[in-house]
């Protein structure tokens, strides 16, 4: 990987699009209603499937319940959130590779 220039990594972030964090998952749920298929001893028919991203924002652990048709926009914005992550450690190492070359109280001044 080639060291990027704070500019150049700004305009990658920037083009990124919107990017959630964590993992989606698959679930099959038992109601409590009594005689339900759900419920059966020999072929149970579980109710599902219901789909989930789990994610930590803050500090906090929360989740958020997908419909079936935004499944796969947020497996997209999922994978987004892990460039944007490999983005912001670029990010970083150009402030460093700049701070090096011109100086910290430069760096507001030379992106």
């Amino acid at each position: 990987m080639r060291c990027q220039s704070v500019a150049e990594v700004k305009a990658t972030l920037d083009a990124l699009g919107p990017v959630l964090p964590g993992s989606i998952s698959k679930q099959w749920n038992v109601c409590g209603k009594p005689g339900c298929g759900c419920k059966d001893p020999k072929n149970p028919k579980r109710h599902g499937p219901y789909y989930q991203l789990s994610f930590t924002v803050g500090g906090r652990s929360s989740t958020l319940f997908l419909k079936p048709q935004e499944v796969a926009l947020a497996r997209q914005y999922v994978r987004r959130h892990r460039r944007f992550r490999e983005l912001n450690a670029e990010l970083v190492a150009a402030y460093v590779a700049l701070a090096r070359r011109v100086g910290v109280a430069a760096l507001g001044k030379a992106q």
